[in-house]
C-alpha cells in the first residue's frame, strides 16, 4: 500500500472512465515546480480535462516550468518561502518580488497565513510571540503595507488562512501562540474590507469546508470575496461529510463564487530515493508514485463532484490518526462521498467562475 495509491488504481485508466465534458477544467491552486515531475504532472492533469493551471512556483523557477507547460500555466505571486528570514520576506521583501512576478505576468498574490506561521519569529527572551502581536499575522502593518501595494499594482489577492479543525483540536491547542479559529476569521473578514472591492480568494474552502453555514456568511457579507477548492484530502474528507443534496444546494447558491484548485505541489524530489529535505517531498520516490501523486488528486476531486462514488479515498489521510490514534494508521483514509453536481454547477465550478473572475 503506497499512500498516493492506496487502491492500487491505473490512474490513466480512470481517467478515461469520467464523463467528457465538453470544456476545460481550470485549477487555479497548484504548486508546479521542477522539470521532469512538471511533465508527469502535465500528463495527469490532461488525462483529467485541466487544460490550465494557476501555480505558485517559485520565481527562479518560472521559465523552467514555462518550458514545458507554455501557456497552460499561469503564476502566482508568493514570497520566498525557502528563506531563512520569513518575517521579511512576507513583508518588505515580498514588495520586490511583487513587482518581478507582476513583470512575468502574474496578477494573482498570495498572503499566506495559515496558523504554522506563528512557528516562525520570537521575542528576545527566545519565547514565542502571542499571535495578536506576531509581526506575520495578516493584518500586521507590514503585512497589510504588502497587500495594499498587491492592490495597488493591479493585483487579485488570495489568502490562506486558519486550517482544519482536526489541527485546532492538536496542533494548535496553544490559543496564545496561535489564536482560534474564530480569531483567523476575524482578521479574514478585515482584510476583505481592506482589500474591498478587490477580489480575494481564500483558499482551501476559506479553511472551513467543515462548517458551510460559516462559508456561506462570509460570502454573504463580502461581495469580494471568493473560494478555491484546493487541499485536497482535506476537502474530500470533510466535503464528503455534508449530505449531497446539502452540497448540491449551496455550490448552486455560491455559483460563479467557488472556483476548482487541487494544492498538487510537484518537485523534482518526488523521483528521487533517499532522505528527503521536507516531508512534502517524500511523498514519492519514483517516476510511477510521483505521476500517482499528482493524478490522485484530481481522480479525487472529479469523484467527489461529479459522482455518486460511496467509497475508500486512495490518499492517506494523517490527520485520521493525529486525532484518533488508536483507531486510525497513517495509512488509514476518509470516506468519499459523491455529491453529483449538477451539469451547470459544475461548470460553473471547473471553468465558468476562474474564466468570468480571472479573464482567461
Amino acid at each position: 500500500m503506497r499512500p498516493e495509491n492506496l487502491l492500487n488504481l491505473d490512474f490513466k485508466h480512470e481517467s478515461a472512465l469520467f464523463a467528457k465534458l465538453g470544456y476545460p477544467i481550470i485549477d487555479v491552486h497548484s504548486h508546479i515546480n521542477g522539470l521532469r515531475a512538471v511533465e508527469l504532472y502535465a500528463q495527469a492533469a490532461r488525462q483529467y480535462g485541466v487544460q490550465l493551471t494557476y501555480s505558485m512556483t517559485q520565481l527562479e523557477g518560472l521559465s523552467e516550468v514555462r518550458s514545458v507547460l507554455g501557456d497552460t500555466i499561469k503564476f502566482i505571486a508568493i514570497p520566498n518561502w525557502m528563506s531563512s528570514d520569513p518575517v521579511f520576506e512576507h513583508t518588505l521583501g515580498y514588495n520586490e518580488r511583487l513587482k518581478s512576478f507582476w513583470n512575468e505576468g502574474s496578477r494573482i498574490a498570495k498572503f499566506w497565513s495559515a496558523p504554522r506561521i506563528f512557528d516562525h519569529g520570537q521575542n528576545l527572551n527566545g519565547e514565542s510571540l502571542p499571535h495578536h502581536k506576531h509581526p506575520l499575522r495578516l493584518n500586521s502593518p507590514a503585512r497589510l503595507a504588502a497587500i495594499s501595494l498587491a492592490v495597488d499594482m493591479g493585483y487579485k489577492i488570495m489568502v490562506h488562512v486558519s486550517d482544519p479543525d482536526t489541527w485546532f483540536a492538536t496542533k494548535y491547542k496553544d490559543q496564545t501562540k496561535y489564536g482560534s479559529k474564530e480569531w483567523h476569521y476575524e482578521v479574514l473578514e478585515e482584510i476583505l474590507s481592506h482589500v474591498a472591492p478587490c477580489p480575494l480568494i481564500a483558499a482551501h474552502m476559506a479553511g472551513s469546508p467543515e462548517d458551510l453555514v460559516r462559508l456561506s456568511r462570509l460570502l454573504e457579507s463580502h461581495h469580494n470575496l471568493y473560494l478555491d477548492s484546493s487541499a485536497t484530502k482535506w476537502q474530500v474528507r470533510e466535503l464528503s461529510k455534508h449530505q449531497p443534496a446539502i452540497l448540491q444546494a449551496f455550490f448552486a447558491r455560491w455559483k460563479g463564487r467557488i472556483l476548482f484548485g487541487s494544492d498538487i505541489v510537484t518537485a523534482e524530489a518526488h523521483l528521487q530515493s533517499g532522505e528527503k529535505a521536507h516531508e512534502m517531498f517524500a511523498k514519492a520516490s519514483t517516476e510511477h508514485q510521483a505521476y500517482d501523486l499528482y493524478a490522485s488528486r484530481y481522480w479525487a476531486l472529479r469523484k467527489l463532484f461529479e459522482t455518486d462514488y460511496s467509497s475508500s479515498s486512495p490518499i492517506a489521510d494523517p490527520d485520521l490518526q493525529m486525532v484518533s490514534p488508536n483507531d486510525f494508521t497513517e495509512l488509514s483514509s476518509p470516506n468519499i462521498q459523491g455529491c453529483s453536481l449538477p451539469a451547470e454547477t459544475l461548470k460553473a465550478l471547473y471553468h465558468d467562475a476562474a474564466v468570468a473572475l480571472l479573464g482567461n
